[in-house]
């Protein structure tokens, strides 16, 4: 049984350290905020100017000036502070940001992330998606396995336009969870969804990838070199 948005939300908070500075995305990340243990001691960064973003407010306390990356009401921790949004994209370029989760349209193989624009639709821009992704440490993706037309997500190359190219560290769909320690790497399958086998998911992912779970290599080394980025440890 494929994973929930709200339980992708609960395992991508898993993955946030204490001590963290964190930014949250539109769509399913802005979830994530509602699963982190009040034991850790996690910042929420938000694109607006917001230092210090708590979860969303119960019905009836909403406060309209206080809104996440979605346009969506939010509460405010004791320590909050606010700012221009220019000193949020610089600290954002400038590495100050530990982890930043999205969600996605496509991600490939190496890492390439696509998720502002299906050509032909709709779209506002890239927001500050494309900022992030080539300034915070580490990034996490959310996202469906398959496209609402059955073809797969996860795949060899993006057809997409990009948001960043080999900027995504770990990738969690509603099947399974992917993850490599660095740039140089591979990803390699780590967890399944409840009743989801290792032969559904490669049936349905085009990319390369190894199997932590099984020992199974489903992909021949890249040979590429690219940067490293720091790891992080699978969620207890």
């Amino acid at each position: 049984m494929a994973w929930s948005f709200e339980q992708m939300a609960k395992r991508a908070a898993g993955w946030i350290r204490d001590g963290y500075y964190v930014t949250l995305g539109s769509g399913v990340p802005t979830n994530v905020c509602n699963y982190i243990p009040a034991s850790k001691k996690v910042v929420l960064l938000s694109q607006s100017g917001m230092l210090g973003m708590g979860p969303f407010p119960y019905e009836g306390e909403e406060d309209s000036d206080l809104i996440d990356a979605g346009n969506q009401t939010v509460t405010e921790l004791p320590m909050a502070s606010y700012f221009s949004s220019t000193d949020t994209f610089a600290m954002m370029h400038g590495g100050h940001v530990n982890l930043s989760i999205l969600g996605g349209l496509q991600v490939s193989e190496r890492g390439d992330l696509a998720n502002w624009e299906i050509p032909g639709t709709m779209a506002e821009g890239m927001g500050g998606a494309m900022d992030l992704v080539v300034g915070v440490q580490r990034v996490i993706v959310l996202m469906p396995h398959l496209a609402p037309d059955g073809s797969p997500n996860f795949r060899s190359r993006c057809d997409l336009p990009l948001t960043g190219a080999n900027v995504v560290g770990t990738l969690i769909t509603d099947l399974a969870v992917f993850t490599r320690a660095d740039r140089h790497a591979l990803f390699d399958l780590i967890d399944l969804a409840p009743g989801v086998t290792e032969a559904e998911v490669f049936a349905k992912t085009p990319a390369r990838y190894r199997s932590v779970k099984s020992g199974i290599n489903f992909a021949a080394d890249h040979g590429s070199r690219y940067f490293s980025f720091p790891a992080l440890p699978s969620p207890r």
